[in-house]
């Protein structure tokens, strides 16, 4: 087969990919090989790949030199898809890049001045950016003539309004970059893509989809539209996540400074590392490990997530003048069917009254059939999103 799509998803240690065809029809778009390299740089680094049925194709360690950066893992997985994936040509690659700035409102080809700017936004996702950018030069120097095209998780929120993006700061500050970019865009938009033959009496409604994994956040869409998020201008921002805090006063910060001698970098650790559901478990950043725990510290922390979960529901709906429609989607939103129950309990002041069986069978409704708010399980799939985009792209004039 030739004239693949491959989407990559960089991460620090790990890349996932899916390999798309290029040449289907005008709406569908099924996977044809998904998979991940985990521990790049380091010596226990494999490669799992699966087929379009789920069936794990292959299994492997990978020599040092195979994983040894970004650019030996994306070889290794081209040779791969080449030798055993029947791939004869790329049409095209297509990244996840966490930030756009105010520029990028949309997916964009990347050549020279594209990767200058997309560098300089490095400070604003230092934790993200970096390794996107190490995928697309890995790519552009093992194929420099191969088109390549960012998708960014910021893009979706600029359809907000200015109000929703703004911060109490100086205008200095602001004309400077410093405003609300929202995250988590690619899967919110897989969602708003999905509503329309999933629940098309509320699709163009007013919707909150809760994106909970890791990273949390929610977002408010108006005609499938983002008017407001969680997630500001940073992924620090908002739901209590992972090893995230979420929402917190600026003051602590000062504090930690002034008493603790924190500086930026410890700051950093503290604050993307040691917080969220492991921070106040002191046990575990998986939800499914806390779930299942008798540890009192476990249960706190799942109360703490889901208390923070519907405080900023109550903002989202208010935002939006009110709830037709939430939707559950990530990690723990497609999973957990006992957060989902309590996160739907709390919001029953919104108008959802949920289906407890529908709830623990995983949907997709969820919702009983009378509830004025209807409520979902949607699954996810950033990656489909980067293709369509890209797939768009490439048959553009």
């Amino acid at each position: 087969m030739s004239g693949a799509i491959l989407v990559l998803n960089a991460g620090s240690s790990s890349i996932k990919f899916t390999l798309y065809p290029h040449d289907e029809g005008p709406t569908e778009l099924r996977s044809l090989f998904e998979g991940q390299v985990e521990g790049i740089g380091q010596p226990a680094a494999r490669l799992v790949v699966a087929d379009a049925t789920g069936q794990v194709r292959t299994r492997e360690q990978l020599a040092a030199a195979e994983a040894s950066d970004h650019g030996a893992a994306i070889a290794r997985v081209r040779a791969w898809l080449f030798e055993h994936g029947g791939v004869t040509g790329l049409a095209a690659v297509g990244h996840r890049v966490v930030h756009g700035g105010v520029r990028y409102s949309a997916p964009v080809r990347v050549d020279k001045s594209v990767l200058e700017e997309l560098e300089r936004l490095v400070p604003l996702a230092p934790l993200h950016q970096p390794h996107s950018l190490a995928a697309i030069r890995a790519v552009a120097d093992a194929a420099p003539d191969l088109p390549q095209f960012a998708c960014f998780d910021t893009a979706f929120h600029r359809t907000q309004p200015a109000l929703a993006q703004a911060l109490a700061l100086p205008r200095e500050l602001s004309d400077a970059g410093v405003r609300r970019y929202g995250f988590h865009g690619l899967s919110f938009e897989a969602i708003a893509g999905a509503l329309p033959a999933l629940a098309p009496q509320v699709a163009e409604g007013r919707v909150v989809v809760a994106h909970l994994g890791n990273g949390a956040s929610l977002c408010a869409l108006r005609g499938r539209k983002s008017i407001a998020t969680t997630m500001g201008f940073s992924t620090l921002d908002g739901l209590m996540m992972g090893t995230r805090p979420g929402l917190l006063d600026p003051g602590v910060l000062l504090y930690l400074i002034d008493e603790h001698g924190m500086n930026a970098r410890r700051l950093e650790e503290l604050l993307y590392h040691r917080s969220g559901l492991l921070g106040v478990s002191g046990l575990s950043s998986d939800m499914r490990e806390l779930l299942s725990s008798r540890d009192p510290r476990a249960a706190e922390a799942i109360d703490l997530f889901l208390y923070r979960v519907a405080r900023e529901l109550g903002s989202m709906a208010a935002a939006l003048g009110g709830l037709d429609a939430l939707v559950f989607t990530g990690g723990i939103g497609e999973n957990a069917a006992a957060i989902r129950a309590r996160i739907c309990g709390d919001a029953r002041w919104l108008g959802v009254q949920i289906d407890e069986a529908a709830n623990r069978a995983g949907g997709p409704r969820i919702s009983a059939a009378d509830s004025p708010v209807s409520a979902w399980v949607v699954k996810t799939d950033e990656n489909r999103v980067i293709a369509q985009h890209v797939r768009a792209l490439l048959r553009a004039p």
